[in-house]
């Protein structure tokens, strides 16, 4: 893959390789470019992981001084895991990625195939279906499981740095596409602040075909061990919550905490609706039982009104997780979600943005300004719906 260097010096075009083994994925080794800006400096390398599953995948490696990230244009832009100085974000997948699409099985049968990629800090879940599998009236699979963006490779890549103001932005183009049936091409706009712990997002999702069409986003932002153990807690503003299922709400009253790995545990998920500042932005916050290690995520509900919250406390080789889940509705068929009007329309030529940030919160300080932020939004009581609401699960 070619990718762009756009600096106030001019642009440099290069591309680069590197194996595919467990060591290359989780060691810096030797940038391949370093940039001295206003405040610090910039590190990135980019390059072609070979050899397994992994064969094939570009990575663009950012080191901005107090966090480092790995994007894969090759998974939809995805991110696919990140360290900061207190140690890594993201889980422990029992799929070792990442995963190039052409292995991932998406239209298996069962609507499942999504799953052999899935080991992703985060992965977009769009653009045209971001929920359950969606069967036909013969049992046919209409739309997979997540959707498909996650497993398209972006065909472009630009890395613009402002030295000035000391930002690094990352944009790449993922074109989903299917003749006479849909096109949508996503934008997605990473931004990264020099020794800075914050990772900003603005995607953008245009309708190129010239009659309207409708699509879906789900950001599946997925945290493990060590932030998430025994006694960890998700802190939201909510206006409402209500379990997906019978199952779930069997644990209503503990929502917003976590077991440890517990073997056999069965994933439970909930839906809420947030509350708002008055620009319409929401913060979430997970943090460990003792309040020394948290990441926060917030984002823009006037395009992602929705929050799910997916809790998979299984034993850590099985895939100990929680999901913090912006979204333009909830995870279930695409077929639920059209009948109660959570599609997003695009007209011809429209496009729609969605905006978001995940902020690595690195001392008690910082948590314990970022909790208040949480609570500062919660002006009224959360109603819990201690079953299922109607029109929210399918």
């Amino acid at each position: 893959m070619r990718w762009d260097l756009i600096t106030n010096d001019g642009i440099q075009t290069a591309q680069g390789d590197r194996p595919a083994d467990s060591d290359s994925k989780l060691s810096r080794g030797h940038p391949e470019m370093a940039i001295d800006v206003q405040g610090g400096e910039f590190n990135f390398s980019f390059y072609r992981l070979t050899g397994g599953r992994s064969d094939g995948v570009d990575c663009l490696e950012i080191d901005t001084g107090a966090i480092r990230v790995l994007v894969v244009p090759t998974r939809g832009m995805s991110l696919w895991k990140a360290w900061s100085k207190q140690g890594q974000l993201g889980w422990q997948s029992p799929v070792e990625g990442p995963v190039h699409p052409s292995l991932v099985p998406i239209y298996d049968p069962n609507g499942l195939g999504w799953l052999e990629g899935f080991d992703e800090l985060m992965v977009r879940c769009g653009l045209q279906s971001n929920g359950a599998p969606d069967f036909g009236a013969k049992g046919e699979l209409q739309f997979p499981l997540h959707g498909r963006i996650g497993n398209l490779p972006a065909h472009r890549l630009s890395i613009v740095v402002d030295k000035a103001a000391g930002t690094l932005d990352v944009i790449g183009s993922v074109i989903e596409t299917r003749f006479h049936i849909q096109s949508l091409k996503l934008d997605a706009h990473y931004r990264f602040h020099v020794n800075k712990t914050i990772i900003d997002c603005t995607d953008t999702v245009t309708n190129r075909r010239s009659q309207p069409a409708s699509m879906q986003m789900l950001y599946h932002i997925n945290l493990g061990s060590p932030i998430l153990e025994a006694g960890a807690k998700v802190v939201a503003a909510l206006d409402e919550i209500a379990p997906r299922n019978p199952h779930a709400a069997k644990d209503i009253d503990h929502w917003d905490t976590y077991n440890g790995p517990t073997p056999g545990y069965t994933e439970r998920v909930y839906f809420a609706r947030p509350l708002t500042d008055t620009r319409g932005w929401t913060t979430t916050v997970l943090h460990n039982a003792d309040r020394t290690r948290a990441v926060a995520v917030r984002f823009d509900t006037h395009s992602l009104p929705y929050l799910n919250l997916w809790k998979n406390t299984v034993a850590i080789e099985d895939g100990y997780v929680t999901g913090i889940e912006p979204a333009t509705g909830f995870p279930n068929p695409r077929s639920f979600e059209d009948q109660q009007g959570r599609l997003v329309g695009l007209a011809g030529g429209q496009s729609k943005s969605f905006t978001w940030q995940i902020e690595s919160l690195e001392n008690s300080a910082a948590i314990g300004k970022a909790i208040n932020e949480v609570q500062s939004l919660q002006r009224s009581e959360c109603k819990v719906h201690r079953e299922p609401k109607t029109g929210w699960s399918s």
